[in-house]
């Protein structure tokens, strides 16, 4: 029976077990999204998962959604550097998330340009930005160019990545951003060759994935999905449909792992393990990541959820999230049967060390 606690090897890397940390973003960044020197630290902490996948980051000026990291300057990379040479001099294999939020933006996060998007719907409620919520506004309706223009800003992403010592990158293809808003049915309107049936709307990501691919190879690319995830106002239509004509498609470029959310459907884990021949991530859940109509967060991945996924052959890693925030030992604590530090949520987002560097390991 596989164990969380056995080693693996996964795109060439030698993971020392089968936990991996799933990207959460925490704000510790500048006005321009350069990451803290306190990022290496944070990160260098919990580098005894067998992967961690740093915050979403965005890929060019116009892909941010809030206070987050980038990877479309020589500052971010440089900033980054920081991060992986902390990670690896500790020991740790890191890749980078690099999301693009789409129409879940505002202007006054890009200088005063409209957010873009697959077609020109407004998201409903609002988003988080510098000054507090704001309600969306409605976004640009990307032309076929563009799209085109942003397939290539990811591709040039995944080279920074590479240059700022990342082992590897996973493309948001999750969770109601750009790349998951071209697989809506309510998202994307269009009626060029990205959008209509499954297989269009699919293409955005998987010419993204290519691309990718082809820049810094197909093994140092990952990519995330949430099949039926309702997340910022999605609706995929024949949820089936679209991963049967996307999955097999990012299988045959030979990425090095799909990395499932997933929201209370276990049947769509069991459909992608059926369509996926290489590694597996799955961040298990047995309701919505998100309620429906409470928006409250699902409760945290834990030690049962993981040993599921793993006794029915689903996953290969298993992606832990908040337990990570307050325990930088996490692996170590599961191992044992250690109780887990509390998370404090006054702490979360935009701060210092507070709640993020200073969480205690066991002795």
């Amino acid at each position: 029976m596989t164990s969380l606690f056995d080693r693996t090897t996964m795109a060439g890397l030698s993971l020392p077990n089968r936990i991996a940390m799933a990207p959460m973003n925490r704000g510790r960044v500048d006005d321009e999204g350069v990451p803290s020197p306190l990022m290496a630290e944070y990160y260098a902490q919990r580098s005894s998962a067998g992967l961690l996948i740093a915050d979403s980051t965005y890929p060019g000026p116009l892909g941010r959604g809030y206070r987050m990291p980038g990877l479309c300057t020589a500052d971010h990379v440089e900033g980054w550097t920081r991060v992986t040479r902390a990670v690896h001099l500790n020991g740790g294999r890191i890749f980078v998330q690099l999301q693009h939020a789409g129409r879940i933006s505002h202007p006054d996060l890009l200088d005063g340009q409209l957010p873009v998007a697959p077609s020109a719907v407004r998201p409903p409620d609002a988003v988080l930005e510098y000054e507090g919520r704001k309600p969306f506004e409605v976004p640009h309706a990307l032309t076929t160019a563009e799209v085109e223009d942003t397939v290539r800003e990811f591709a040039a992403s995944a080279r920074r990545a590479v240059l700022a010592g990342f082992d590897g990158i996973e493309l948001q293809g999750a969770n109601g951003y750009l790349l998951h808003q071209f697989m809506g049915v309510n998202t994307n309107l269009r009626t060029d060759r990205y959008g209509g049936s499954p297989g269009a709307r699919a293409r955005m990501a998987i010419e993204t994935a290519q691309a990718a691919a082809e820049t810094i190879g197909a093994h140092r690319v990952g990519i995330r999905l949430s099949p039926g995830n309702i997340f910022n106002d999605m609706d995929e239509g024949d949820t089936p449909a679209l991963y049967e004509a996307l999955v097999p498609a990012l299988a045959r470029l030979g990425l090095a792992y799909v990395h499932v959310v997933e929201n209370g459907e276990r049947e769509y884990t069991r459909l992608l393990r059926k369509l996926w021949p290489y590694t597996l991530i799955v961040s298990p859940r047995h309701e919505p990541m998100v309620h429906p109509t409470t928006g409250c967060f699902a409760e945290p991945v834990g030690l049962d959820a993981a040993r599921e996924v793993l006794d029915e052959q689903l996953a290969d890693l298993v992606a832990f999230g908040r337990h990570f925030i307050a325990n930088p030992d996490l692996p170590r604590r599961l191992a044992e049967g250690a109780p887990l530090n509390p998370l404090d949520f006054a702490t979360l987002y935009p701060g210092h060390a507070a709640g993020y560097t200073d969480y205690p390991a066991l002795p």
